[in-house]
């Protein structure tokens, strides 16, 4: 069936097969700055760099890390926020053939050793108060020149008055070693001058991590021609053009963030307008003083903005499109964000999509005539997708749920060092081609809107029944006390897996016997007795990833471990032994 592709017939204007240049990712930003030198490239609190002066910047910064000794091939880690300098090394990387290790800035010392070894980075570009964390573990990594920057490096004046004020924690004290470079250093004029190294489309450019959800993260392997090809598509799906402002609130240590604002954005010659401060204060103010058209976010930001008085009273005439990715929406989040755009006199919706570290960015997303209710949308340019009986190649008919398995040119080369894990989630189907085993359960209708259900991994089998958290944490979300929620199942001898929902209220003093008995009853109006929570537990703030999603796993793991301290017998994989 997706041989037939019916979502085509929804794509308007946007063509169906784009012939993608097969060039590195360094050579289609200058294509890109070719046609847009005088335009701005990026805004970060006022201070600003056209296409011009974004592309001396990055030579020079190519020309300081070559003469620190980064070649072709070498691997340099960047754990840096949303700020210029974090986008130009990404390409000036590139623009030397090396590859760019992408990681969180807040990780702990234990992480970031485990990033630096298995990316082998003999070099590091980071903020100075990260210092102590990288001191701590680079005699146990193959580090040996850590560059730092500051915040403040490339803010003006005034938000240099602002951010000193601001700042919370004590400067830690910077060495003058002989492994610490400064980032002003990088741009010193005497350095001579590189030339960009000839890369191969499909050669190893950026490594991201997925997978911190559930266990330790796995390093996926991105291509240039991944890269391209995700930017473009997320480009030309948004309809981005160099008129547009675009709020840039998704990091780059994020494959959203990644492929949707660092690399989208500038493909198109829009304006990108940067921030490393992701808080709804910080978000709110941006809009309302640098105008966006668009706005492209992670479900917890809009979450998180729809609670926040200021944005609710903020003028959102501004924006054209609003893009949510990487993970689930919950509806009630949707529908909030909606009413609230609604209120100053925007039809705004959020256009939902749905994507993976594994395939960059995004490869699914709505439409902008055509949307359905629920639906994650349709297929992107040049990337196939079907549903399949989990653990086969066997496609499942119109409505039937089953594996989401994406084929395109976005598709990781694979996981660095776990070829087992690789094999396991590329497969070569029947039809010759390499397909990604999403462990997604989806469906998709007859019209090729596919609908996203839940994680394969998350599914509650109780009493002999299969249970969709999703279903249950949809239902709490919509009582009018709860804030947050997350909904798991946890071992038991007498029903296997026992439901039980974790609450933030939004009043935190409501917590109470008699708000379980509401919450409980509110959820067993519409749902079946066996799909309801079994317990429910109240907490100040559900715990989440790095990437802000909700780890549902640790979650699993206390509850196993508060088995384990009564005696009960657990083992690895979370059954019971006997």
């Amino acid at each position: 069936m997706y041989e037939q592709r019916p979502w085509l017939k929804y794509y308007g204007d946007i063509p169906t097969t784009i012939d993608f240049p097969r060039i590195s990712l360094y050579e289609a930003l200058m294509n890109s700055i070719s046609q847009h030198a005088d335009y701005i490239a990026w805004d970060f609190f006022g201070k600003t760099q056209t296409y011009a002066e974004f592309s001396q910047a990055i030579q020079h910064c190519a020309d300081g890390l070559a003469e620190l000794g980064l070649e072709a091939g070498d691997r340099i880690t960047i754990a840096m926020p949303t700020c210029p300098q974090s986008i130009i090394s990404l390409y000036a990387i590139n623009c030397l053939g090396a590859v760019a290790n992408i990681i969180h800035p807040l990780a702990s010392s234990d992480e970031i050793e485990y990033y630096l070894n298995i990316s082998q980075s003999r070099i590091a570009i980071a903020l100075d108060i990260f210092f102590p964390k990288f001191n701590a573990i680079y005699k146990q990594t193959h580090l040996k020149k850590l560059i730092l920057t500051k915040t403040s490096d490339y803010l003006p004046i005034s938000w240099k008055v602002k951010f000193a004020l601001s700042k919370s924690q004590k400067q830690p004290q910077i060495p003058t070693e002989q492994w610490v470079v400064k980032w002003p250093a990088l741009f010193d004029p005497n350095h001579p001058r590189c030339i960009p190294v000839p890369t191969n489309t499909d050669a190893l450019a950026a490594i991201l991590y997925s997978g911190g959800t559930t266990s330790t993260p796995k390093a996926v392997m991105l291509s240039n021609r991944n890269l391209i090809t995700a930017g473009m598509n997320v480009s030309i799906w948004g309809s981005f053009c160099q008129r547009d402002t675009i709020l840039a609130i998704s990091p780059l240590f994020h494959s959203f963030g990644l492929g949707a604002c660092a690399i989208a954005t500038f493909l198109s010659g829009a304006k990108n307008i940067l921030t490393p401060q992701l808080t709804p204060k910080m978000i709110t103010h941006l809009i309302r003083t640098k105008k966006p058209n668009m706005i492209i976010g992670i479900p917890s930001l809009f979450h998180a903005l729809i609670q926040y008085p200021k944005f609710q009273k903020t003028d959102l005439r501004c924006l054209k499109a609003a893009f949510c990715g990487t993970d689930r929406l919950p509806q009630i989040v949707k529908k909030r964000f909606e009413e609230i755009v609604r209120k100053t006199g925007s039809n705004v919706r959020i256009q939902e999509s749905y994507g993976l570290t594994e395939a960059v960015s995004a490869v699914i997303g709505n439409p902008a005539e055509g949307y359905q209710e629920g639906s994650i949308g349709i297929p992107f340019p040049n990337i196939v997708a079907k549903i399949v009986r989990p653990g086969t190649d066997e496609e499942i008919g119109y409505g039937g749920q089953g594996e989401l398995c994406l084929h395109g040119p976005t598709i990781m080369l694979g996981y660095l060092n776990q070829p087992e894990k690789t094999a396991g989630i590329l497969k070569k189907h029947r039809d010759g081609k390499i397909w990604l085993h999403t462990e997604d359960l989806c469906s998709m209708d007859e019209d090729g809107f596919f609908y996203f259900h839940l994680r394969l991994k998350r599914i509650i089998k109780s009493s002999g029944f299969t249970i969709s958290p999703i279903q249950l944490e949809d239902r709490l979300m919509c009582h009018p006390d709860v804030l947050e929620t997350c909904v798991i199942g946890i071992p038991d001898l007498a029903m296997i897996e026992k439901v039980k929902a974790f609450v933030v209220l939004k009043e935190a003093q409501k917590a109470s016997s008699d708000m379980m008995q509401i919450l409980s009853e509110y959820c067993r109006k519409e749902l079946v007795k066996e799909s309801c929570p079994v317990e429910i537990e109240f907490r100040p703030e559900i715990p989440k990833t790095l990437l802000g999603k909700i780890a549902y796993h640790e979650l699993v793991e206390q509850e196993i471990q508060k088995l384990r301290n009564t005696g009960q017998c657990i083992d690895e994989s979370h059954h019971w032994s006997h």
